[in-house]
């Protein structure tokens, strides 16, 4: 379908960390690519939604994606108990649903979106 995400790219420092940070707040696989560069393909669940976990390039290289969770709030909470820090807190869009922004340990945001009409 046009206009989703299919394709997300994380950088990182220390790879192994960022395997074990979003391995255990959002359960996804990863699995190294061939050769020699540092990159692991991740597997989200059943969306499979594609994306890669990459050495960072540069200063400036830090992505915002947004993953979708059962509970923005609860998806917060644990964040923050595997030392991530929150940006901007869950927040309605009215109607349609929650929203939140974090970094992970390494500063890279992440969105967190929890569909509900309910939302205001």
């Amino acid at each position: 379908m046009a206009n989703t995400l299919c394709f997300f790219e994380i950088p990182g420092d220390d790879l192994e960390a960022l395997k074990t940070f979003y391995g255990q707040m959002f359960d996804w696989g990863f699995e190294k690519v061939p050769g020699e560069f540092r990159y692991f393909s991740i597997e989200t669940g059943d969306e499979k939604i594609k994306g890669g976990l990459t050495a960072r390039q540069d200063a400036g290289h830090t992505p915002v994606n947004y993953v979708k969770v059962d509970s923005v709030q609860a998806s917060l909470d644990k964040a923050k108990t595997l030392g991530a820090t929150i940006v901007v807190p869950r927040k309605p869009v009215p109607g349609i649903g929650w929203y939140a922004v974090l970094t992970d340990p390494q500063g890279n945001r992440v969105g967190l979106w929890e569909d509900d009409p309910a939302a205001s």
